[in-house]
């Protein structure tokens, strides 16, 4: 009796166990991580990312395995963080230059949501929309959603002019790279593009997210500035707002495993302007490996983002892995 009994049971923990094996397959998000401050953990199954109800990333988890205690921005296939090692100083921040409104938020640089009062926060498994206040001027929507890239998360910003009198829209954000394997050391690029409404790039990544406030570490642009621990700071004016007018531009934050594949993401996505953060390592500022993390943005007035050719110092390297291969190069003949 006994041998059945164990048996049957055996029986039913084989079927439970199976069962819990096709929910987890079914929802690869089932393990996902929690905020600890309201805010969300999302993902794509490649891109984690840890968004705060006011629409900034490095929220708070407890059960972090890297120790470091926030979620910011992580590529899953290499279990690497990128912004919120260190300081947490990642943001955004809206401003209206006639009336001198503002309001930002970033948690280390800013000690959190300044002048912004919270309207609603609504999350999945891989989405989370964030809708605030800056004063009785804006109301501002982080929308973050899976994109045309398995490799860059989207976030549409929407900025709509709630007041009675006509606004200039500034709008910033700002993150301090802290790139794995080695974090606080690490090669910043940002792209070389100017004009439409881009006024103003920087690698001081510890700035405030407030855009009326800016302190220069390295104006924009730079290619594969550091090793060093900075960052990428994008300043926009989107001129004049009349009452009740919206601007929606679309924001994108992700990685890959190479610098190429970086480049095929920003492509992908119609990207116009762009930060690449790339750790320390051999073959990190040229091959942009082990990943090389994304910041990106679309809709801002500029033509779209051209795969370069590649910086010399990628050929070289190129060159040596195809002679250690064996493989024989071309030649004139």
């Amino acid at each position: 009796m006994k041998n059945n009994i164990y048996l049957e049971g055996g029986k039913t923990m084989k079927k439970v166990l199976l069962a819990f094996l096709f929910i987890i397959m079914a929802n690869p998000f089932a393990w996902s991580y929690v905020s600890d401050n309201g805010g969300a953990v999302i993902s794509n199954g490649n891109i984690e990312m840890g968004v705060n109800q006011e629409g900034h990333l490095n929220t708070p988890i407890s059960n972090d395995p890297l120790g470091i205690g926030y979620m910011g921005l992580r590529y899953v296939p290499t279990g690497a963080a990128s912004t919120e090692p260190g300081c947490q100083c990642e943001g955004w921040g809206a401003a209206d230059s006639i009336s001198g409104a503002t309001g930002y938020a970033n948690v280390s640089s800013d000690g959190g949501a300044v002048n912004l009062t919270l309207i609603s926060f609504t999350q999945t498994a891989s989405t989370a929309v964030s809708v605030v206040q800056v004063g009785n001027t804006y109301e501002v929507t982080h929308d973050y959603h899976p994109s045309a890239s398995a490799n860059l998360y989207e976030v549409t910003v929407t900025v709509k002019n709630i007041g009675d009198s006509v606004t200039n829209l500034l709008y910033r954000r700002v993150m301090d790279w802290d790139i794995y394997p080695t974090p606080f050391d690490e090669y910043v690029t940002i792209s070389d593009y100017s004009g439409g409404n881009l006024i103003r790039t920087d690698t001081n990544g510890f700035n405030s997210a407030n855009p009326f406030s800016f302190s220069s570490y390295q104006p924009g642009p730079v290619v594969d500035a550091g090793p060093n621990d900075h960052g990428a700071l994008f300043d926009f004016d989107f001129g004049l707002l009349a009452s009740g007018e919206s601007k929606t531009f679309n924001t994108y934050y992700g990685a890959t495993a190479t610098e190429a594949a970086a480049y095929a993401a920003l492509t992908a996505v119609g990207a116009q302007t762009y930060s690449f953060g790339q750790a320390n390592v051999t073959g990190g500022p040229d091959l942009g490996i082990p990943n090389t993390f994304i910041f990106a943005f679309e809709g801002v007035g500029l033509p779209p983002v051209e795969n370069p050719v590649p910086e010399p110092s990628t050929l070289i390297l190129l060159g040596s892995a195809l002679a250690g291969l064996g493989i024989a190069r071309f030649r004139k003949k």
